[in-house]
This record gives structure tokens, C-alpha cells and sequence, in this order.
């Protein structure tokens, strides 16, 4: 990092500060192709380029490529996916919508080779249907569910039992979306159309869940949640119905209470995620829109999604890559957006620099570049001026074996070129020093150099 000091660092924060700032500050979307025109419905990166997409029809696609190319995994079914979940390149979960065989409920699947082979089994309770889960280990993770479920596993997903949940005339809603900020603070947010949105907190790891008070909760469902810290929290919202607003939900007292902002922007969020700490988008589902936030979600502008698709699921999984997904087989790919560049002010040398030899190893020649400041220039009436620079070559036992400069040298960057042939193979050590007032100090390095003679082979040619 270079560090800008005094009124040098101060003009260029003015400079920066002048620098106008295009029009077109948000990121943006293109769509890119996958051989599906099924409802697209959960979308999970683990980092920029191992990724997931699932859907309708029992769809799961992978990509190893940040979505170049993708791979259709086998599920074995045909029903519905829900949501999918991976912690890492190989461990991951699924859940599945059964609707059409007897009992009727959950699938679960799971994964511990990315998805090559997954593995079903029958949830165990009838008719609860899994809309989210959250792993945070490989053993302990949470699922919720409609008409309502708060689950956790301890097993890695191999049993399940209902979390505790205080007894709010809100307690035991459908649950969308659980998020935990750490092993103590966790968050679920859910709710029923046209009757109410509910948000739940814990504050020990999920021993005791509390609902939001009655009072404060909105009258639609509650979907993405994004944790700024532990008590700090914002969920997105809204009617899908035309004619209402988009809402926001927010805690600044770790879930006690809650207040509701109504955008004007038409619509339900369906989910919501941060890019960094300023930049945040939200897919609007049905209308065919994105909304976004540059200020962290204080204020928010509307656009129309890539192609007029219906995106309902995002995900960022750094701060320069995104993926969205909705109906239609549709999947977007975020581009982040280009902040104008500025030419930088040179400044001041005031430090030499020894840089590592070219080739190395070094056969027989090798460069070594340096760099002499104007404070080291040997003129009159600079009480800083050396009487010589040297550039010495060490063996590893500290003996001196070659000194390839001792003589004064103006500032800027040098070159030499190093003739090698008289060293055997071995590491040896070189330092760039400078005499002054008979006084020697070295001033960069030491830089280690490879010394390995090869020799070219000759093959018998008949």
C-alpha cells in the first residue's frame, strides 16, 4: 500500500472528490443462456465460481466456470425444488415440493461431492413443505417451512426437531428466510399474504425463538433478510398486488422492535442481498423490475430486469460477481459497474528499491533492477548525498563473491546485468548498500538469487 502523506494526500482527495461519477453508477444484468424454460427458484454460490441453480421439474444445474458453462445434475425426480444450499464446493442441501405422490410433504436431498450424486429422503413429518435452509457447520443447520416449521439438525440433516418459539398470535407463521450473524444472534422472517409478515429473533443460538409484536408487523409476508450486524437488521417486503408499495422492515434493537417503510415503488421484494456495504438489489418478482440502493438501503430506484424476465432469487457471492434467477429459465449475471479512472499523481521517491532478479533461477544472465531516490543523488549541498552505492552478491554463509556497482549513481530507476557463469549452483544472497562519511548501510534487500546451471541436451540423431 502506498502510503500519501501531507499536502500531497490532501490534493488528491480533493482530485478524487472532483471526479464526476457516470449517470449509470449501479451495476448491471445480462442474461445469459441455460437449456430450461422451467420456473427457476434458488440460486447459491460458494464463491465466483462454483454455483448452483434449482428449480421446477426437479432441475439442479452446477457451474465451475462463474457460468460460462453448466452441468445438469440428477435429482432422480421430478418434483419441485425449493431451495438449495451449499457450504462449501462439495456439502450441500436441497429440499423438494411433493405434491403429487402420497405422503404428501418435504424431499430432502443432500450432497457431499457438489452434487454429482445426491441423496433423497422423505422429511419426516407429513405435509410441512421446506421453503429455506441454512447450514452453518457441516453438522448443525435450520430449515423453515409452511404452514410452519423452525427446524434444526445437530446431524447434519439426518434428524430434525422443532425449534422452541414463544406463544405471539404470530409465533407459528410460514418462515421464508433464516439468516444468523453469528453462533448466539439468528434471524427468520416469514408471514402470510394479506394477513401478516412476521420476523422471529434469537439471542442463544436458537434454544428460544421471539415473534415480532403483533402491533408492528406489516400485513404481507417478509422475505430476504440481510444482518448488518447482531441487532441490526433489514427485510424486504411488500404487496404483489398492483397499487402498493414495496416494504422495508427494520430492527436496531436485536429484533425487539421492529419499524415498516413502505416505498413508492409498486410490488413485493422477494428477496434481498448486499453487494458490499453501500449496494444492495431486491427482484421484484411478477413486475418484472429490480430495485437497488448506492446508501445501503436508505433510498432505492426501480429498473426494468434483463429481458422483462420475472427474477425472484439473488446472490452476490463477492463484491464483484452476482447471479439472479426467476421464471422462464431465466438467469442473470451481474456486471459491476465502472467507477472512472484517475490518472495517479506521481509523488516523491524517498526510499530505494531492490528488485527480485530476472530470471530466477538464473542460469547464467540475469537482470537486477533498482531504484535510487533523489535524496540519495550525490550533488553539492545535499547534506543527504552518498559518496557510493553498492550493489554486492553474498554466498548463504555471508561471504562476499561478486560486487557489481560501487560508485555514486543519480536517482531513478537502474538496470544491470548480471553474467552468473562464475557461480556454482547454490542460493546466494544480494543487498544494495551506500557508503557515506565512511560509514556503509544497506538500504533494500537482501533479495535471495537461484543460481542452477542447465545445460541443453543433445539427442543422437542417425
Amino acid at each position: 500500500m502506498v502510503s500519501v502523506k501531507d499536502y500531497t494526500g490532501i490534493s488528491l482527495l480533493l482530485l478524487l472528490s472532483l471526479v464526476p461519477v457516470s449517470s449509470s453508477a449501479q451495476g448491471t444484468w445480462e442474461r445469459i443462456y441455460l437449456p430450461t424454460n422451467q420456473f427457476l427458484k434458488s440460486v447459491c454460490f460458494v464463491d465466483s465460481l462454483y454455483g448452483w441453480i434449482a428449480g421446477d421439474s426437479g432441475l439442479i444445474f452446477h457451474t465451475t466456470d462463474g457460468g460460462l458453462t453448466w452441468l445438469k445434475q440428477d435429482t432422480h425426480s421430478t418434483h419441485e425444488v425449493q431451495d438449495v444450499f451449499f457450504l462449501d464446493r462439495n456439502q450441500g442441501w436441497g429440499s423438494m415440493f411433493n405434491f403429487t405422490t402420497l405422503p404428501f410433504g418435504t424431499v430432502m436431498l443432500r450432497t457431499n461431492d457438489g452434487g454429482a450424486n445426491w441423496i433423497s429422503q422423505p422429511y419426516p413429518v407429513e405435509n410441512i413443505f421446506m421453503t429455506c435452509i441454512l447450514f452453518r457447520d457441516s453438522l448443525n443447520g435450520w430449515m423453515g417451512g409452511q404452514p410452519h416449521a423452525l427446524v434444526r439438525t445437530t446431524d447434519g440433516g439426518a434428524s430434525w426437531t422443532q425449534a422452541a418459539i414463544d406463544t405471539s398470535i404470530l409465533a407459528f407463521f410460514p418462515v421464508l428466510s433464516i439468516q444468523f450473524y453469528n453462533e448466539q444472534y439468528g434471524y427468520a422472517s416469514g408471514g402470510m399474504f394479506d394477513i401478516a409478515g412476521v420476523t422471529w429473533h434469537t439471542s442463544n443460538g436458537g434454544e428460544m425463538w421471539y415473534a415480532i409484536d403483533p402491533s408492528q408487523a406489516p400485513a404481507d409476508e417478509v422475505h430476504g433478510l440481510h444482518l448488518y450486524d447482531s441487532v441490526n437488521v433489514i427485510g424486504a417486503g411488500g404487496d404483489p398486488d398492483f397499487g402498493y408499495g414495496v416494504g422495508m422492515i427494520r430492527t436496531s434493537d436485536g429484533g425487539e422492535n421492529w419499524s415498516y417503510e413502505e416505498l413508492v415503488i409498486q410490488g413485493n421484494a422477494y428477496d434481498l442481498d448486499f453487494l458490499n456495504d453501500h449496494e444492495v438489489w431486491a427482484p421484484l418478482g411478477p413486475r418484472r423490475k429490480l430495485i437497488y440502493s448506492l446508501d445501503g438501503a436508505a433510498t432505492w430506484t426501480e429498473i426494468p430486469s434483463t429481458d422483462s424476465t420475472a427474477i425472484y432469487d439473488v446472490t452476490f457471492p463477492d463484491s464483484l460477481h452476482g447471479f439472479a434467477v426467476g421464471k422462464e429459465g431465466a438467469v442473470l449475471k451481474f456486471r459491476p459497474r465502472v467507477i472512472p479512472s484517475v490518472q495517479p499523481i506521481p509523488l516523491p521517491q524517498t526510499e530505494y528499491v531492490l528488485y527480485q532478479n530476472k530470471p530466477n533461477p538464473a542460469n547464467r544472465f540475469t537482470s537486477i533492477r533498482y531504484m535510487v531516490p533523489s535524496a540519495g543523488v550525490n550533488k553539492p549541498g545535499n547534506h543527504q548525498s552518498v559518496t557510493s552505492l553498492q550493489l554486492k552478491v553474498y554466498n548463504i554463509f555471508g561471504k562476499e563473491v561478486v560486487s557489481l556497482i560501487n560508485s555514486p549513481v543519480s536517482s531513478g530507476d537502474h538496470e544491470i546485468m548480471f553474467d552468473a557463469a562464475n557461480l556454482t549452483e547454490g542460493i546466494y544472497l544480494y543487498v544494495l548498500q551506500v557508503v557515506n562519511a565512511g560509514q556503509t548501510k544497506v538500504v533494500a534487500g537482501p533479495k535471495r538469487m537461484i543460481v542452477q546451471k542447465v545445460y541443453p541436451k543433445f539427442s543422437e540423431t542417425k
